[in-house]
C-alpha cells in the first residue's frame, strides 16, 4: 500500500468545515480565520482564486449545515467577518469575488427552505464589504474596484448571476450603503455608489432587473427625501448648538450607577447594538439635480433600448421635480442644500398656487362679512365655488365673482334605476299605444 497523499490545507479544511458534526465545523472556522491571518501576512504569500473557490465551497455547506436561526444568524457574521482577516485589499476582493461565483453556481440547488439563511449571509457579506471600505476611508479608487467586482460577478449581462442573486443584491445595496456610511458620506461619494446603476438601468435588456433598479434604487432615493432632509436640518441644528455652548454635558455626575465603567465582557456584545442604534433613522444625503443629470445622459443614448428610455424618463421627471421643490409644507434654509453632505441639495419653497392663496383670501373675506352664518351655508357656498374675494373672467367676456360653475351631470347610477323602475308618463303612454 502506497504512502497517504497529503491534500492541500484548502480542501482539508474545506472538508472539515462541511462536516456533520457542528463542533468539527466551528472549529475549522476558527482555524480557516488564523489560516487567512498567518498566509496573507507574508510577503509571497496568498491566496488563488482556485483555493478561495475550495473555501468557500466549504463555507457555503457549513452554512447549509447549520439550523436554528439565532445560529445561522451568528454564523453568517463569522463567516462575512473573514473578510478583514485578509490583509491586503487584492486578497478582499478575490474573497468578495469567489463568494459571489459560489453563491451564483449554488443557488439553483438551495431548497425554499434554505433560502432565507443564504439571503442573510448576502446581507452580511455586502455589509461586512462596505465596512472594509470604510476603514480605508472611502477611499475612490477602492470604491470603484469594488463596484466593478459587484457589478461584473451580478449584474452584468455576461454573469452567471440568477434572477434570486441580482433581485435581492438591488434590494439590499442601499440598505446596507446607508447602515454603513449614512452619516459620513456626501451627496458626491453616494452619486458615485450609484452610477453603476445608472448605466446597468440604461443598457440592460432585462426587464425585471430595469424594474428592481429602478424601484430599490431610484425611486427609493425620490421616496426618502422628506427623511433626508429633516435629518440634515437636525444635523445643522445641533452643530449649530454645540458652536454656541448650549448643548448640556451627557457627563454623569460623580457617584451615579451610570458613571460606573462598563463590564468588559459586555463591551463587545454592545458594539454592535450601538452601531445599529446609531444608524436607526438615518437616509443617505443625494444631489437630487446630479442624479437626474447622470441618468438623463445615460437614457439619452441612442443605444438606450426605447422601454429603457421611457422607464427612466419618468424617474428623471421625479427627481428635477424634487430638485425643485417638491414639499409644499415649509421654506428650507438655504445652508440646508449648500452643506457638504447634501451637496447643491434641493431648494425646499413653499409652494402655494396663486389660484389656492386666492381662494383662502376669498374664503376669509366672505366668513368676515357673514359672521352670523353657520358653518353649513359656509361649506354649501364654498362647495358651490363661489368666491366673492377672487375676480375671474368667464369665457363669454362677462366677469363674475367666483369659479364657473360646472354642470353636473346625473350619477350613472341614477339613470339605471330611472331606466328600470317607473318610466315617465309621455313614455309609459307611447309604450301602451304601441301595444294596442
Amino acid at each position: 500500500m502506497g504512502p497517504r497523499v497529503q491534500l492541500p490545507p484548502e480542501i482539508q479544511l474545506a472538508q472539515r468545515l462541511a462536516g456533520n458534526e457542528q463542533v468539527t465545523r466551528d472549529r475549522a472556522v476558527r482555524k480557516l480565520r488564523k489560516y487567512i491571518v498567518a498566509r496573507t501576512q507574508r510577503a509571497e504569500g496568498g491566496f488563488t482564486h482556485d483555493e478561495l473557490l475550495k473555501v468557500w465551497k466549504g463555507l457555503f455547506y457549513c452554512m447549509w449545515m447549520q439550523d436554528k436561526p439565532l445560529l445561522q444568524e451568528e454564523l453568517g457574521r463569522t463567516i462575512s467577518q473573514l473578510i478583514h482577516a485578509f490583509q491586503t485589499t487584492e486578497a478582499q476582493h478575490l474573497f468578495l469575488q469567489t463568494f459571489w461565483q459560489t453563491m451564483n453556481r449554488e443557488w439553483m440547488g438551495i431548497d425554499r427552505l434554505r433560502l432565507d439563511k443564504f439571503y442573510v449571509l448576502m446581507r452580511m457579506v455586502l455589509h461586512e464589504s462596505l465596512k472594509a471600505l470604510k476603514t480605508r476611508g472611502w477611499d475612490e479608487r477602492q470604491t470603484e474596484q469594488l463596484l466593478e467586482l459587484l457589478m461584473t460577478e451580478i449584474l452584468h449581462p455576461d454573469s452567471q448571476a440568477p434572477n434570486g442573486v441580482k433581485s435581492h443584491f438591488i434590494e439590499i445595496f442601499l440598505e446596507e450603503l446607508t447602515k454603513v456610511g449614512a452619516r459620513e458620506l456626501t451627496a458626491d461619494q453616494n452619486l458615485r455608489f450609484i452610477g453603476p446603476f445608472c448605466t446597468v438601468a440604461a443598457r440592460t435588456q432585462d426587464s425585471l432587473v430595469l424594474h428592481n433598479i429602478t424601484r430599490g434604487v431610484f425611486e427609493a432615493i425620490v421616496e426618502q427625501a422628506p427623511l433626508a432632509i429633516e435629518e440634515l436640518m437636525n444635523e445643522l441644528e445641533e452643530e449649530e448648538e454645540e458652536r454656541d455652548g448650549d448643548t448640556p454635558s451627557r457627563e454623569p455626575p460623580e457617584g451615579s450607577v451610570s458613571g460606573a465603567e462598563p463590564d468588559p465582557g459586555k463591551e463587545q456584545a454592545g458594539d454592535d447594538e450601538e452601531e445599529e442604534e446609531d444608524s436607526a433613522g438615518t437616509v443617505l444625503q443625494f444631489d437630487y439635480e446630479a442624479v437626474a443629470n447622470r441618468l438623463f445622459e445615460m437614457a439619452s443614448r441612442q443605444d438606450t433600448p426605447p422601454q429603457n428610455r421611457k422607464r427612466l424618463y419618468k424617474v428623471i421627471r421625479k427627481l428635477q421635480a424634487l430638485s425643485e421643490g417638491l414639499f409644499p409644507e415649509d421654506d428650507i434654509p438655504e445652508k440646508a442644500y449648500r452643506n457638504p453632505r447634501g451637496g447643491r441639495r434641493v431648494r425646499m419653497k413653499k409652494r402655494l398656487f396663486e389660484s389656492q392663496l386666492q381662494n383662502k383670501i376669498g374664503r376669509a373675506a366672505e366668513e368676515a362679512s357673514c359672521p352670523d352664518s353657520s358653518p353649513a351655508s359656509g361649506r354649501r357656498r364654498r362647495s358651490a365655488g363661489a368666491d366673492p374675494a377672487v375676480p375671474r373672467e368667464q369665457p363669454g367676456g362677462r366677469g363674475r365673482r367666483g369659479a364657473p360653475r360646472r354642470r353636473r351631470r346625473p350619477w350613472a347610477g341614477a339613470r339605471a334605476k330611472a331606466a328600470d323602475g317607473q318610466a315617465p308618463k309621455a313614455k309609459r303612454k307611447r309604450t301602451l299605444e304601441g301595444q294596442k
